[in-house]
C-alpha cells in the first residue's frame, strides 16, 4: 500500500485518518493541503475514484460560488486554486481513493 493522507492540520477528520493508519502500523505520507496544495494530475486522479462533487466542502463558506460555475474543468481550477474548498482527508491508496473518514473501505485495502 502507498497511502497519501492530504488534508489540514486543523481537520478533526485528518487527524483520525492518521491515527487509523498509525495504530495500525501502516506507512503513509501526510500532506498539508493548505501549505502544499494539491497537483492537478494527483486531482484528476481523486475525481475519477470519488467523482467531482465528493471532494467539494459543502461547509465553506465559497461552495456557493462553486455552483454557479457551468463547467466542471472551471470547478477544478478553482479547487486548485483554493484547497480549502476540498473536503477533508482525502485518503488516496494508488488508483483507489476516498473523501472524509472512510476506516470500512481502509480496512478493505489492508486486507488486499
Amino acid at each position: 500500500m502507498n497511502i497519501q493522507i492530504f488534508g489540514s492540520s486543523k481537520c478533526f477528520d485528518t487527524k483520525k485518518a492518521a491515527r487509523y493508519f498509525k495504530e495500525r502500523r501502516i506507512p503513509f505520507q501526510s500532506i498539508d493541503l493548505i501549505k502544499v496544495g494539491i497537483s492537478p494530475g494527483e486531482l484528476k486522479s481523486v475525481m475519477a475514484a470519488v467523482g467531482l462533487e465528493a471532494l467539494i466542502n459543502q461547509s465553506h463558506p465559497d461552495t456557493a460560488l462553486l455552483r454557479y460555475l457551468a463547467y466542471d474543468q472551471d470547478k477544478v481550477e478553482k479547487l486548485l486554486e483554493n484547497p480549502k474548498l476540498l473536503r477533508t482527508p482525502i485518503v488516496r491508496n494508488g488508483r483507489k481513493a476516498t473523501v472524509g473518514y472512510c476506516p470500512q473501505v481502509w480496512e478493505q485495502w489492508a486486507k488486499g
